[in-house]
């Protein structure tokens, strides 16, 4: 009985020594399965990093390559402008030079008329008058006559070589008014070469940056640093504005603003964005390049590239409040300057990773964003 019960108890332990290998075989496996986990977890937030990285380089490019077509968009305005004002000098030294060779056929006319007639009295009557022996009275009287009639052909010939000299000068305006047209063209078209090779760099650069976005948690990421972004910029620019008395704010104007630019109103006021983020303006869809205009009078307090809403330019009113434009093309104006009702202040554009063309217009009352339609026209 005693030798049944140690063959029992040899078995168990036998049992247990087997079953250590076992046991420690399991532990190294697990330990092997954590240490794959650790090095998957690892390689994500090494991926996520460099994501992040690689984002923040394709938003410092975008801003570069957004930047670059304000500039050639910009250049392109002013060449437009400059354009606009020598042709509008073309048209008036055609006007005056159309004006001047009417008043030379005029001149010559009547100087022809009066050579002729002096031609036929010539000096047959004065020789006769002192041959005549006439009164002296008479010859005193003819020669005053004579006398007005030369004064009246050197005056009349004085105002020809006047008016064939202005002609002159219109027409020689005329030829450097043109070549300098025809130099603006060759200009603007170089312009718009440079433009269309910015826009498709931009293009690339977006459709990169994009990938990075793909996820709904980037996404809500990046609008968040863009709203903080742009908080940033209108708490910077209430503590620089500088109260004025010229400028009244916008509290009397309610409902009497013009829009900023003309489009659709494709994004309201308050509605949702993305998560708990909304929309603390309005966005209007409008052809890129269309003119976008001051709503009241103010004075530019910033102006440049924000990271989400592109070229930005927010003017101050006075009395707190101020109006900002966002996704332009180019801006033109700059920080400092004073702007009226109406100015032409920048371009509509996609900046700012747009894909569609539009204006991101704000009101702001005291650094809080209002609905515009409260103050623009419906």
């Amino acid at each position: 009985m005693s030798t049944l019960r140690w063959s029992k108890a040899g078995i168990l332990a036998g049992f247990l020594v087997l079953s250590l290998p076992l046991q420690a075989a399991d532990l190294e496996r697990r330990q092997s399965e954590l240490k794959a986990i650790q090095a998957q977890i690892s390689q994500q937030q090494s991926a996520l990093k460099s994501t992040g990285k690689q984002r923040e380089r394709l938003v410092a490019l975008l801003k570069q390559d957004e930047k670059a077509i304000a500039d050639a968009a910009g250049a392109i305005n002013r060449t437009q402008g400059e354009s606009a004002k020598v042709s509008a000098k073309l048209q008036q030294l055609k006007q005056r030079s159309e004006q001047l060779e009417r008043l030379k056929q005029s001149q010559q006319q009547s100087l022809s008329k009066q050579l002729a007639s002096a031609y036929l009295a010539g000096s047959h009557d004065y020789s006769k008058m002192l041959l005549n022996q006439q009164s002296p009275a008479t010859i005193e009287r003819m020669l005053a006559y004579y006398q007005y009639l030369n004064k009246a052909r050197i005056k009349a010939i004085d105002q020809l070589k006047l008016t064939l000299d202005e002609l002159q000068q219109v027409r020689s305006q005329q030829l450097d008014e043109q070549s300098r047209l025809e130099r603006l063209i060759v200009e603007q078209k170089d312009q718009a070469k440079r433009l269309g090779a910015e826009q498709s760099q931009r293009q690339l650069t977006l459709n990169e940056l994009q990938k990075t976005l793909s996820e709904r948690g980037a996404e809500l990421e990046q609008l968040q640093i863009e709203e903080a972004s742009l908080k940033r910029v209108v708490e910077e620019a209430l503590r620089t504005a500088k109260e004025s008395p010229s400028m009244k704010g916008l509290a009397s104007q309610r409902g009497k603003l013009g829009w900023p630019t003309k489009g659709a109103l494709n994004v309201s006021y308050g509605s949702t964005r993305s998560g708990q983020i909304k929309w603390k303006g309005v966005m209007l869809a409008a052809p890129e390049g269309q003119n976008v205009f001051a709503i009241a009078p103010g004075k530019v307090i910033f102006a440049d590239w924000l990271r989400g809403f592109g070229m930005v330019m927010v003017v101050d009113h006075g009395e707190g409040y101020m109006s900002l434009y966002g996704h332009a093309q180019a801006l033109l104006k700059e920080a400092g300057d004073t702007v009226q009702t109406g100015d032409a202040i920048a371009l509509v554009g996609r900046s700012g990773g747009q894909t569609e063309p539009g204006l991101y217009f704000e009101i702001r009352h005291k650094g809080q964003a209002v609905d515009p339609a409260g103050y623009c026209r419906r």
